[in-house]
């Protein structure tokens, strides 16, 4: 099943919140116009906006205040990949040209930043001071995360707690932020608040550890970008951590990363077949599933109704992603 599938209910309504995401970017200024939208209309999965719905459904839902919500968590979202882009020099983003690869890096960041702009502007229609102030810090620790993985890259030396600090910044708070922000424009009690917000980064986790290790087990077709790009990068991803406990492996990939002025995927591919082979992506999925059996119980403290559904069911999906 597809995941668009497991929440088809909300059609209609990501139908409003897609129309308005591609208004509230427009800009009078041609390039700023153009470039803004082409990540957009490249597609994704607004699982964001999904997020928002699903987490307003448990309490007074209203399609304007959500609308709102989920509208600024994508764009900032779409903003965060624009300047990603940028610090990753990559060429493709979902098989299409990165905005940094048709313009160039300043383009890019000040896209990046007219974005950024249009969410915070755009989330002022929700008079709630708290609501700002989450959205706030959420993008603080964003940015932080983005900065930490700067630091770390060709970083050998760093540890499992470095790594899962830097997913909850890069990814799990934004997912958790979009259920929390949901609930508050609805009006959720704080217990299924809290609850909501827990399944939120429990899955955001998990999402990325699996997408960690997608990065070198599915195909470039797949991934919309060359495999293994993560560890060409001099990112430490947690299969490679997990690798890492073998001295020689560890060593192997020491010596890589001193040639990396020159290297390419193909001068990888020795350290990814080992990778796909030593029992690393095995022990990231166990991991992740971890997380997965967290945002399970979290769900526990939710009423039953077709939205509390619908959240195992893209959890489960979570968990099958293998490609």
């Amino acid at each position: 099943m597809k995941l668009a599938m497991i929440y088809s209910f909300l059609k209609n309504d990501l139908a409003v919140i897609e129309n308005a995401v591609n208004e509230t970017i427009q800009s009078d200024n041609t390039v700023l116009r153009q470039a803004s939208s082409q990540l957009l209309q490249a597609g994704g999965k607004r699982i964001r906006p999904v997020f928002v719905l699903l987490a307003g459904k448990f309490g007074d839902y209203d399609i304007e205040r959500m609308k709102a919500v989920a509208v600024s968590l994508e764009l900032i979202h779409t903003a965060s990949l624009v300047h990603d882009d940028v610090i990753d020099e990559a060429q493709l983003r979902r098989g299409e040209p990165t905005i940094k690869a048709r313009w160039d890096n300043r383009i890019a960041m000040y896209t990046g930043d007219y974005i950024f702009a249009r969410s915070l502007e755009n989330l002022s229609a929700l008079e709630n001071p708290r609501a700002h102030q989450i959205l706030a810090k959420t993008m603080v620790e964003l940015c932080l995360g983005e900065i930490e993985q700067i630091k770390d890259k060709y970083n050998i030396e760093q540890d499992l707690r470095t790594y899962l600090r830097r997913i909850k910044r890069k990814t799990a708070l934004l997912i958790a932020a979009s259920c929390r922000l949901g609930a508050i424009a609805a009006n959720v009690d704080d217990e299924q608040e809290t609850a909501l917000y827990q399944y939120g980064y429990y899955v955001g986790m998990s999402y990325q550890i699996i997408d960690d290790v997608l990065d070198f087990i599915a195909s470039e077709k797949q991934l919309g970008k060359p495999a293994g790009g993560d560890l060409l990068q001099g990112n430490i991803t947690l299969p490679v951590l997990i690798s890492m406990e073998d001295p020689y492996f560890k060593k192997r990939l020491e010596t890589a990363f001193q040639k990396r002025e020159e290297w390419t995927t193909e001068d990888l591919r020795p350290l990814i077949d080992t990778i796909q082979t030593n029992g690393s992506i095995e022990r990231s999925l166990e991991i992740s599933d971890r997380y997965l059996k967290k945002a399970y119980q979290s769900l526990e403290r939710l009423p039953a109704n077709r939205a509390k559904q619908t959240l195992k069911g893209i959890a489960k999906y979570i968990g099958k992603r293998r490609a």
